[in-house]
């Protein structure tokens, strides 16, 4: 099986089976606070190409506005269902169809904003031969990215000098083991982090 026949029929079942849930999660969104149930963003994907990211919205509208990044699990702009989930990785669920549509995969790097893809250097430029995922090795590694850029003096800088170039190594080296075995590791090692949370 080819990692896209994979992607395309996880995917699909996977809408099929959390509708239900994904509908309930809608509402509790709409309840909660203004806005739109998604938040939609542009990301950098395979060949370098944009694309939009589905997630459930977790922040208040216009949150974007005060920082790209976010500041710890506690950070003011989200929302009391927000917070519930991001600790749980619920508002990726949407990017399912990001995967059906074939923008990402379940594994691989993560999308990264066009802002920060304008610090890669040649070499970096590397990780865009593969799809983006849900997870992937840098993903793991850096599980608790919000908590460590609350705790920075500069958290912008932090994340330019510090965390993207780890991530960035992490995701070379996916790319240099990457098969259909590996995905399944890290995909149960996702599983196993989120529920030990």
């Amino acid at each position: 099986m080819s990692k896209r026949i994979f992607d395309i029929i996880f995917s699909i079942i996977g809408l099929v089976i959390f509708l239900p849930l994904l509908l309930i999660i809608a509402i509790l969104i709409k309840l909660d606070s203004k806005g739109p149930v998604f938040f939609v963003q542009a990301r950098v994907g395979k060949q370098n190409k944009d694309f939009n990211i589905y997630k459930f919205r977790t922040m208040r509208i216009e949150s974007d506005k005060k920082g790209l990044l976010t500041l710890g699990n506690n950070d003011s702009r989200i929302t009391k269902i927000g917070y519930f989930l991001r600790r749980y990785k619920i508002d990726e669920f949407p990017q399912l169809i990001n995967i059906l549509k074939g923008d990402m995969s379940f594994v691989g790097p993560r999308p990264e904003l066009r802002y920060y893809v304008n610090f890669y250097n040649e070499d970096d430029m590397k990780i865009f031969q593969v799809r983006p995922g849900i997870t992937g090795l840098a993903s793991l590694k850096y599980r608790n990215e919000v908590e460590l850029l609350k705790a920075a003096e500069n958290p912008e800088e932090f994340f330019i000098k510090t965390i993207i170039p780890d991530k960035l190594k992490f995701n070379k080296e996916y790319i240099k083991k990457s098969n259909l075995f590996f995905d399944f590791k890290l995909i149960w090692l996702t599983l196993i982090k989120v529920i030990a949370k």
